[in-house]
């Protein structure tokens, strides 16, 4: 590729080669991101060499992009990429060679495009093994995790209860990042398609299909989001059938948005739903509520939400203190990233958090996949983890096949 031709047009691939060499060869931290149903894909990277670390009252951040764990941590600190560089380009236009040069460092202006990738894919091999790679993948533990979910739930300790687990595939030999993720890219317009690195710390992919807050000028915007099933037939959103199960599992984390509502003492909001939504290859059941932030006098509504809705009853369970206890005791590992929340803070006047969901972290030689399936009293432990199968398919299917 030389980036002298003038006019020649490029690649959504090879635009994404050169925002990773740019991310990765820093040594910072950097996070890529499309929001769904959306045409402009966005590149942060924040010149410190050391990943920052960050209070969450949103309102008074930098623009950045905050990544938070599932379990808070002790400090109640987020992982933060501040917004040094921010770049963003329109996907639904055509781009050229001297889009790419004006984002690439002088230094590395003039790469041929397999060079591109060889940088690449060294960077990559820096990252480190993983410390136990047979955490939460055993099929036997998470079966055994979904029956003790339902016989709590039977003795009416528990509503309801996610149970997580992990699935470990390894890297192809010839496995191109910048093709994997264009490949989500094109493959999910519904979801949130997102990468992010911080050294150190974690380098993780995914396509999350549910909101956690969303908040632009005078409103506030959040989501429950729950069931699952294939997505089937020509249209599959008319064709759905939800079972009792399902529409009591969504039903009980809609309740719970309301719930957090009623704490605050916050009445005026419009709720909307549940309808059929389709994620990838998987249909869910979804309500939206939305808020007028002016109206209501709740400017910092962003920030106290954030901490009444995290983690939310969809990735823990119901009521949220005794089911964080029962996974604390019983899944036995630590889900990391996974089913915490990240995504871009006053990001153009806009700050979408997403919870992390249909994602993966990246290792020397595998990566990590990450699902949980909601459990009730109605569940079947095989059925869970046939679910839990589907949800790793969509992001594990790309990696180790971009061309499928």
């Amino acid at each position: 590729m030389n980036l002298t031709e003038v006019g020649k047009a490029v690649s959504l691939e090879e635009v994404l080669d050169v925002f990773l060499l740019e991310g990765l060869a820093s040594g910072g931290s950097f996070a890529i991101w499309r929001k769904p149903t959306t045409s402009q894909l966005a590149f942060v990277q924040d010149f410190s060499q050391s990943p920052r670390r960050v209070s969450l009252q949103l309102e008074e951040l930098p623009a950045g992009f905050v990544v938070h764990p599932f379990a808070d941590q002790a400090d109640k600190k987020a992982f933060f990429i501040q917004a040094d560089r921010y770049e963003k380009l329109s996907l639904d236009q055509p781009l050229h060679q001297e889009d790419l040069s004006q984002w690439m460092q002088a230094s590395r202006d003039s790469l041929p495009a397999p060079e591109l990738k060889k940088h690449i894919t060294g960077l990559l091999d820096q990252l480190p093994q993983l410390a136990n790679p047979e955490t939460g993948q055993e099929k036997a533990h998470f079966l055994q995790l979904v029956s003790k979910g339902i016989q709590a739930i039977e003795a009416g300790t528990l509503e309801k209860i996610v149970a997580a687990r992990t699935k470990l595939i390894p890297l192809p030999e010839a496995f191109d990042l910048g093709k994997t993720l264009a490949k989500l890219l094109t493959s999910y317009p519904h979801s949130f398609v997102n990468f992010f690195h911080l050294p150190g710390i974690g380098t993780w992919m995914g396509a999350s299909p549910e909101v956690l807050i969303e908040t632009k000028g005078d409103y506030f915007h959040t989501m429950s989001l729950a069931g699952t099933q294939p997505a089937q037939g020509d249209n599959p959103l008319k064709s759905a059938a939800w079972t009792q199960k399902e529409i009591e599992e969504q039903a009980l984390v809609s309740r719970y948005m309301v719930d957090c509502f009623k704490t605050i003492r916050l009445r005026e909001y419009e709720e909307h739903g549940p309808k059929t939504v389709l994620a990838g290859n998987l249909l869910h059941l979804r309500s939206d509520f939305r808020v007028n932030t002016q109206a209501t006098g709740f400017s910092n509504l962003g920030t106290v939400m954030l901490g009444l809705l995290h983690p939310t009853s969809a990735v823990c369970g119901m009521p949220r203190k005794e089911a964080l206890s029962f996974l604390k005791t019983e899944e036995g590992w630590d889900r990391s990233f996974y089913a915490g929340f990240i995504g871009p803070v006053g990001i153009e006047q806009e700050t979408s958090i997403y919870v992390n969901l249909r994602t993966a972290s990246l290792h020397q030689t595998h990566a990590l996949l990450y699902a949980g399936a909601g459990v009730t009293e109605d569940s079947v432990p095989e059925k869970e983890w046939e679910e839990t199968e589907l949800k790793c398919e969509i992001i594990g299917k790309f990696i180790q096949n971009p061309d499928a």
